[in-house]
């Protein structure tokens, strides 16, 4: 058995470029920057800034497209890809992206008293929004686990 699963909380670098492929299929491209702060030996705070690339597809895409802006804080779940490529001069490129399964807006950048949304790869057919703070039923028993 394997895994492949990302967790990310990061701001939105750059509004999603867009592009709507053959048959209608849409993916959107983004970067998040993530934050680690930690002190040096000097005692000195340190802050690093790591950019991921976050690549959505379809109706999630679709999404991302009209809400997804620079800035907002986003709660972001997906699995790692790493590719290559020959750019144009002969040299081997790599890349790593984030596929995007669904994420969540996060912060003060939600609308004045709404729970933030979370959108979910598995509802982009119909393009719904689910609450993820929906209340989940508890089973009766006394099962320690």
């Amino acid at each position: 058995m394997s895994v492949n699963k990302v967790i990310l909380v990061g701001n939105v670098g750059k509004d999603p470029e867009v592009r709507h492929l053959e048959g209608g299929v849409t993916v959107a491209r983004f970067t998040l920057a993530t934050n680690e702060t930690y002190t040096d030996k000097s005692g000195k705070k340190v802050t690093q800034t790591e950019w991921h690339n976050i690549v959505v597809w379809r109706g999630l895409a679709e999404i991302a497209e009209k809400y997804v802006k620079s800035g907002k804080l986003l709660f972001v779940e997906g699995r790692i890809r790493n590719s290559s490529y020959e750019d144009k001069d002969g040299n081997k490129r790599y890349t790593t992206e984030i596929l995007c399964d669904n994420f969540r807006f996060l912060g003060p950048n939600t609308s004045q008293g709404e729970k933030p949304s979370t959108y979910n790869g598995a509802q982009e057919n119909n393009a719904v929004a689910a609450e993820s703070d929906a209340e989940i039923p508890q089973p009766d028993d006394d099962l320690p686990f």
